[in-house]
């Protein structure tokens, strides 16, 4: 019973944060309502008890990515003032995608036999993933790492303030 009013106390985090990003005006709060639909995703992994994606999806997530998004607004002139338009005129066309969108995926969810399993997982999950991850996915986990590193490195070239030479003189 306990768990059951727990997992409505997460599931209305989740969707107030998520309707709370669509329907506000001002893209501060949207970042923060996006931040409290991430909580609610960790309460989530609490209670499946997965506390190792739920770790990472504080720290990640929450800790880096949305804290990063409210930097990127603040340090944002542009967008923290009122002059700026931060609506849409599509709004319509993007709810209706939205919803076939949301149609299409719950006709194939609804198709799809879930295999349940009752196996108790091993104790030290964290140490298969670390293996796994030194093991037989080094390639594809270094080529993610080079492409964040191209990424970093392309986000602060276009970044740069573009004066010449002559104008710094």
């Amino acid at each position: 019973m306990v768990e059951q009013i727990v997992f409505f106390i997460f599931t209305i985090l989740v969707l107030g944060g998520g309707i709370g990003v669509i329907t506000t005006k001002n893209i501060y709060y949207a970042a923060l309502f996006f931040s409290a639909s991430l909580s609610g995703m960790a309460g989530y992994f609490v209670l499946l008890n997965a506390g190792f994606l739920a770790a990472v999806q504080i720290v990640v997530y929450i800790g880096a990515i949305a804290i990063l998004i409210l930097f990127a607004i603040m340090l944002s002139r542009r967008m923290m003032t009122t002059k700026e338009q931060q609506t849409n005129r599509q709004t319509w066309l993007a709810a209706i995608a939205s919803f076939l969108l949301f149609v299409a995926l719950l006709g194939v969810v609804m198709q799809v036999t879930w295999p349940l399993s009752a196996e108790k997982h091993a104790d030290n999950v964290l140490v298969l993933l670390g293996m796994s991850f030194l093991g037989s996915y080094v390639i594809p986990f270094e080529v993610v790492s080079v492409l964040l590193l191209v990424s970093l490195i392309g986000a602060i070239i276009l970044a740069r303030d573009i004066q010449t030479e002559e104008g710094r003189e």
